[in-house]
């Protein structure tokens, strides 16, 4: 990359006034200078966050002006640490942090032979770089660096190339050792032995869910078993090659522009819709120009329709597995594991929604087995704790296992029968298993309890009420008595039981 980077010579004033420009708008105040950035840092480098720079604030600089690492704003509100492409403000690495942090933390950067982000009034290591270097610094590559020994003969002992966030670039060997996620980790991209391939990320007791593989073998590659790992690495030409080892690839992926000798700053990115997209940095429009994307049917993309939906192809319309009574659309895809304490077994943490027509777009990447009916097929899916849903093809008699929350289901037809576990929303506030099942016997009773009080309490309000009335009627009753039998005293209303009902009818009548 260095050498590509040379041969681009001419163009580095330009990027670093747009670079410069870049910096100074990023600034809050107006007419503010940017700071000065360091192009090494050494042990004892401390810098405090500035809360005054609305979006990014510079520390480290590569030599030709044209990446930063400093403190990032993301999603307007949190702080993070990343290493920024100046013309066009994105990042290529971010750290990361331990803990979500708000861009107001009081946070700093500190090197003594490894980088530490600390937030200080909570005297927490907010993300590190374990390493014993010299100094830190940015290549030209976008690569952050902790080397030890002399310039002449650094040694590498921590980079940023070998960590990436959701972006790798190209010179950067991407190993099985790490992965992308999504800047909210619902997506993950990660290389196997001879493929790499994108999941959905589970929730807690599943499987993640493949629903993307490119495998070397596809192009007719020959990787050799037991012949060392694989790496991937974007090329400047315009393509993402495989390799067991240095030399010709074991694979090339072309990108667009392959063959079309466009050479500019290239990057791949898995980006929040679950898409895995390459672009180059076209200096002369000043944008990420689109190169490549491993998705195009919008169904086969899980944040198209989410859990427990079918999408309709090629539209990308959506329905949900089973009709919501609520209004609150399909089912989530919770987690909390279906597997009972003991034995194993599935527990009733979940209910069963069967559905006809539909299979999953992803069918070649799943678990399959032979079965002779749609029933014996749902059985082997219920009888297994680990198994969230089942599809059986009637046609060829395949009945595909989901280790995972139903999702990425198509329309098909109707020979293909789906039965899927839908987790207890009820379960699941509770926290599953015997404990929520425990709490909301509790809650039924303390219900039961409140009903009981409420009504014991409306009895004693309705018989308060009445006994008034009765009192106010005895008294008129005794005063009338008094008059007509010549100053009887008048005792209580109970003695007057001797007087019959004619008696009283015609004392009233007087």
């Amino acid at each position: 990359m260095e050498a590509v980077m040379g041969r681009r010579i001419h163009l580095l004033p330009v990027l670093c006034l747009a670079a410069s420009a870049l910096m100074a708008s990023m600034g809050a105040a107006a007419g503010e200078e940017a700071v000065p950035t360091a192009q090494e840092l050494r042990r004892g480098f401390s810098v405090s966050h500035d809360q005054s720079y609305s979006q990014f604030q510079p520390v480290l600089a590569d030599p030709t002006g044209v990446f930063a690492l400093g403190f990032l704003r993301v999603n307007s509100t949190m702080l993070d640490l990343a290493v920024l492409h100046l013309p066009s403000a994105f990042p290529l690495w971010r750290a990361i942090l331990d803990r979500p942090t708000p861009w107001s933390a009081a946070a700093s950067l500190s090197f003594d032979g490894g980088l530490a982000l600390t937030d200080r009034a909570a005297n927490e290591v907010l993300w590190s770089a374990s390493a014993s270097g010299d100094r830190a610094v940015l290549l030209n590559t976008s690569n952050l660096q902790i080397q030890s020994g002399s310039s002449a003969d650094a040694v590498v002992v921590w980079q940023s190339f070998d960590h990436p966030s959701e972006t790798i670039v190209q010179g950067q060997n991407f190993t099985s050792a790490a992965a992308l996620h999504t800047v909210d980790r619902r997506f993950a991209m990660r290389l196997g032995s001879n493929y790499f391939a994108l999941y959905v990320e589970p929730p807690p007791g599943a499987a993640a869910a493949m629903y993307f593989k490119h495998t070397a073998l596809q192009a007719k590659a020959q990787i050799v078993a037991g012949g060392g790992p694989t790496y991937a690495r974007v090329e400047p030409d315009g393509f993402l090659a495989m390799y067991q080892k240095e030399g010709p690839p074991a694979d090339v992926l072309s990108f667009d522009t392959f063959n079309r000798g466009v050479r500019a700053l290239r990057r791949m990115t898995l980006e929040t819709d679950g898409n895995l997209r390459a672009y180059y940095w076209d200096a002369n429009a000043t944008r990420w120009a689109l190169d490549y994307t491993a998705i195009t049917d919008p169904c086969e993309l899980p944040t198209t329709c989410g859990a427990y939906s079918v999408c309709a192809q090629p539209s990308g319309r959506c329905a949900c597995v089973a009709n919501a009574t609520d209004g609150s659309g399909c089912a989530a895809a919770s987690g909390g594991g279906l597997c009972g304490t003991t034995g194993g077994e599935v527990g009733g943490l979940y209910q069963a929604v069967r559905r006809q027509g539909v299979e999953p777009v992803n069918k070649e990447l799943l678990v399959f087995e032979h079965a002779a009916s749609a029933t014996e097929c749902e059985e082997r899916c219920e009888r297994n704790c680990s198994c969230w849903g089942a599809v059986y093809s009637d046609g060829a008699g395949y009945c595909y296992l989901m280790d995972y929350p139903a999702q990425l289901l198509v329309e098909g037809d109707e020979r293909k029968t789906g039965y899927f576990k839908v987790r207890s929303v009820e379960e699941e506030a509770e926290g599953g298993g015997g404990g929520g099942r425990r709490a909301s016997r509790v809650k039924a009773a303390l219900l039961a309890i409140g009903i009981s009080a409420v009504v014991a309490a409306a009895a004693f309000g309705a018989y308060r009420v009445w006994e008034r009335r009765r009192t106010t009627s005895a008294d008129a009753r005794r005063q009338i008595m008094g008059a007509a039998d010549d100053g009887l005293s008048p005792g209580p209303y109970k003695n007057l039981g001797s007087f019959s009902s004619v008696e009283l009818t015609n004392s009233f009548r007087r």
